[in-house]
């Protein structure tokens, strides 16, 4: 059968190209081997904040009294229930985008796909029949999973990675998290808000190596004031699997050290869905396993694209969504306004949250600018201190030349709600005395928005 686009991958960059290729008119068709929502839906970004919501409202109940609110009998996690929890919503979001699929007609197929010559994709279903669909545009959009070290290797028992993370039988007692970026992190978070004696080891001087590092100290001292044990500048050079243990070898800035440990869970990146999907046959050129494109996605071979995990752009879903809808719209002869790349929001769901935007503080520094810094702390701010979630703080980066918005660093209770104003700030320019005239509602956490502004200026009222 012919089509006008055909996707491989039905992740947020492959449903939602989908959507808007057929919103254009295009006839399209989604090949997709496993679960409609890709990683994102089904073992990633949904899933774990359905976690991390049950760790939160466990924090609320075990603090009820600091509330004013009397919990006779105690409270403890049901932890059976809680995962279920989480792959029931997984399993609804999956089953939303069928609806959007079938509402705006694009059709699915099931199956594994390849690039297999011009215009041509090969899908082999489970049976093992194949199968040649054709389409002037092919779409490849197949996305990434768990990076695997050769010192840790995962067996999916003892030694696992975030989709075993997400469907544990039994909670276990304790929990070695290699890796504190976004997933190490959030699982971290999750496992020790529910009881597991869990140690977080990080290569990198700092926990969340890619965010500001004053966020990053805040979020260690977060870990530590939750009884995590958090180690940096460390690395894991081997581990034993015996007697249903793991001894987890470390080389620390002190010596080395054994962790004995239920399991350990490798969470040191990802790794571009590349391989075997017919790159090499049809000359798509790749650059250390991610396929070059244009600002348009277009790769060197005429009717290729790449989106999502697999290009040189941040591992994000909601990146590989505009990215997607950039693609179609310039297949269908619109002119899109291409990603502008320094303006991504990042978002880490621990406890506290984390958002950010633009350059670090450092990376500003680093770039030339002459820069001001406008720093507002939780502590000092009304609804934070009513919610009892007093630890974090606003920082705002200006250009100190034209008062321009460089960056935002946040950290604390509802910040990846509130990170989406300064990304709008950001993209039309705003500076802090601009920011400082935006009357926001009292009481709010986004009050700590413009306090940081009014830092910035030497202006802060509430410090």
């Amino acid at each position: 059968m012919n089509y006008d686009v055909i996707i491989i991958g039905s992740g947020p960059g492959g449903y939602v190209s989908a959507i808007r290729a057929s919103q254009l008119k295009l006839k399209v068709a989604v090949v997709e081997k496993e679960n409609l929502g890709g990683i994102c839906l089904n073992w990633g970004c949904i899933p774990t904040k359905s976690l991390l919501k049950s760790a939160q409202i466990f924090e609320y109940a075990k603090h009820a009294a600091d509330y004013g609110i009397s919990i006779q009998d105690g409270v403890k996690p049901d932890f059976n229930a809680i995962m279920k929890r989480s792959r029931d919503v997984a399993g609804n979001m999956s089953k939303g985008i069928q609806f959007l699929f079938k509402k705006n007609k694009v059709e699915l197929i099931l199956g594994f796909g390849k690039l297999a010559g011009k215009n041509k994709v090969e899908v082999t279903c489970n049976s093992g029949e194949k199968t040649i669909y054709t389409a002037k545009h092919i779409i490849i959009a197949t996305g990434a999973r768990s990076r695997e070290l050769p010192n840790l290797l995962q067996n999916g028992q003892n030694i696992i990675g975030y989709r075993q993370a997400l469907t544990l039988e039994k909670q276990p007692g304790s929990m070695v998290v290699v890796g504190s970026g976004a997933i190490g992190s959030e699982f971290a978070c999750f496992y020790k808000s529910i009881g597991t004696d869990v140690t977080l080891i990080e290569f990198m001087p700092t926990l969340i190596p890619n965010e500001d590092e004053e966020v990053a100290r805040q979020l260690e001292r977060s870990f530590k004031k939750m009884k995590m044990k958090v180690y940096t500048n460390s690395s894991v050079y081997r581990v034993d699997v015996s007697d249903k243990k793991c001894n987890v070898f470390i080389k620390t800035k002190k010596g080395e050290e054994v962790i004995e440990t239920d399991i350990v869970l490798s969470a040191v990146g990802i790794a571009p869905n590349t391989e075997g999907i017919g790159l090499e046959e049809t000359g798509v050129i790749t650059e250390n396993n991610l396929v070059k494109v244009d600002e348009c996605y277009k790769t060197n071979v005429e009717g290729i694209y790449a989106i999502g995990d697999i290009i040189k752009s941040p591992a994000l879903a909601h990146v590989a969504s505009a990215e997607g809808i950039i693609c179609v719209e310039k297949i269908a002869g619109l002119n899109p306004e291409p990603v502008n790349y320094g303006n991504i929001p990042g978002c880490i769901y621990t406890n506290p949250e984390i958002s950010s935007v633009g350059l670090t503080e450092n990376g500003a520094k680093e770039a030339g600018y002459d820069i001001k810094v406008g720093k507002f702390p939780y502590s000092a701010n009304g609804k934070a201190s009513a919610s009892g979630q007093k630890d974090g703080f606003v920082k705002l980066i200006f250009d100190a030349k034209n008062d321009k918005l460089l960056g935002a660093h946040m950290i604390g209770e509802n910040v990846t709600e509130m990170i989406s104003e300064l990304v709008i700030a950001k993209k039309l320019g705003i500076t802090s005395n601009e920011l400082l005239k935006i009357i926001h509602p009292h009481p709010t956490m986004s009050e700590a928005t413009v306090e940081a502004a009014a830092a910035a200026l030497g202006k802060a009222i509430h410090m």
